[in-house]
């Protein structure tokens, strides 16, 4: 969802936070995230990582910035574009060993 119609009094079904549409609750899904509460306190790298393992494939680093920005609005931010998160992702990105270089890349270059 564009993230200037999220309503915080709204949060059903993970479709209803900023930037998720059917393709990333699909991912979500995939991590075991049913409810957008449940991504509340939840490292974006982390269930970046896990996406890739789990498809076995290295997903798009711009997944990184959206689960970045929904775990951020789940802890209180207010709901913000995926790609304001882009320049801090780059910025950790530098700073890790590429742990999921071994897969297929799927997704635009960065």
């Amino acid at each position: 969802m564009h993230p200037a119609k999220v309503r915080r009094d709204q949060l059903h079904q993970l479709t209803d936070l900023p930037n998720i549409g059917p393709a990333c609750a699909a991912g979500l899904v995939l991590l075991g995230i049913q409810t957008p509460q449940q991504l509340t306190g939840a490292c974006p790298f982390t269930l970046y990582r896990q996406l890739c393992v789990i498809t076995g494939i290295r997903q798009d680093p711009c997944m990184i910035d959206v689960l970045m920005s929904v775990t951020d609005f789940m802890n209180g931010a207010p709901a913000r574009p995926w790609w304001d998160y882009t320049a801090s992702r780059k910025v950790w990105q530098a700073a890790q060993p590429e742990e999921t270089s071994g897969l297929p890349f799927t997704g635009p270059a960065r």
